[in-house]
């Protein structure tokens, strides 16, 4: 059974971990804001593709981070006696879709 210190702590991590996927997410997408200006203004083919790779590389990691945080909540069943949302094979094939 867990203590209200041991919710407040999951609550706590489940929120730093929320944040930095949003925080990830949000330099993604000023990366890809960047990456429609630059070919609106016939920018330089290799500066292009690099900052298109630095919105995939923010996307990955993105989704990476809700995989990792999520990872013990999917293969563990819920204290309620309920079944866990995502098997092991269902979490592997959803980690390697990002790869």
């Amino acid at each position: 059974m867990k203590s209200d210190t041991d919710t407040d702590t999951d609550t706590d991590t489940d929120g730093a971990a929320k944040q930095a996927v949003l925080n990830r997410l949000r330099r993604a997408q000023g990366q890809l804001t960047a990456v429609i200006s630059m070919v609106e203004s016939d920018r330089d083919c290799k500066d292009v593709v690099t900052q298109l790779a630095a919105v995939s590389r923010a996307l990955d990691r993105a989704g990476f981070k809700i995989i990792a945080s999520r990872m013990r909540e999917c293969l563990t069943a819920p204290e309620d006696g309920g079944t866990p949302e995502m098997n092991a094979d269902e979490l592997e094939k959803l980690f390697l879709s990002l790869a």
